[in-house]
This record gives structure tokens, sequence and C-alpha cells, in this order.
């Protein structure tokens, strides 16, 4: 048996910063994504104080089911963007 030694280690040389801004331009609907999810749960903490009569269960429901809405939504924009870098905005030659 023979084990390689030549492990890569380019990835974990960067630090968290460079990783984020690596992987935001490879991907750029990652950080909105993020930005947005973190926005849903502080409106959530923020309205949880004046919910009314209803049930904390219905309120979370409706937080999560709102961050994943937005999540899939900009998954779809980040998608149908990509798709027209590659096929349609791409220069002819």
């Amino acid at each position: 048996m023979s084990t390689s030694t030549d492990v890569s280690l380019s990835s974990y040389d960067e630090d968290q910063g460079s990783k984020l801004i690596r992987k935001a331009r490879e991907a750029p609907f990652v950080p909105i994504r993020m930005a947005g999810f973190a926005a849903i749960v502080g409106y959530g903490l923020y309205k949880l104080k004046s919910r009314g009569n209803t049930k904390m269960s219905v309120h979370l429901i409706h937080m999560r089911v709102a961050a994943q809405g937005f999540g899939v939504g900009a998954m779809t924009l980040g998608m149908g963007y990509s798709m027209y870098k590659e096929f349609w905005a791409k220069p002819k030659p």
C-alpha cells in the first residue's frame, strides 16, 4: 500500500475573510442569501415581542418559511444570472 503525501494545503492557507471574498466572486448570490437570511432572523427576533396572541410555534414556522423562501429565491436568481452569463452574454467568436 502506498499513501500519497502530496496533499495540497493551499486551501488551508487562506483565512476566513479571503475565503469568503473568493467564494463571493465565484457565486455572487451567496452573500446576498446570507444577508437576507440574517435580515429575516433579525426581523423575526424584533417582531417576537409584539406577536400578540400568535403561538410561538406558528411565529417560528412563519419565520422559517420566509427565510427558506428568500434562500430559494436567491438561488433561483443566481442560477438565472449564471445561465445568462454563460449562454447569452458570452461574446461570439
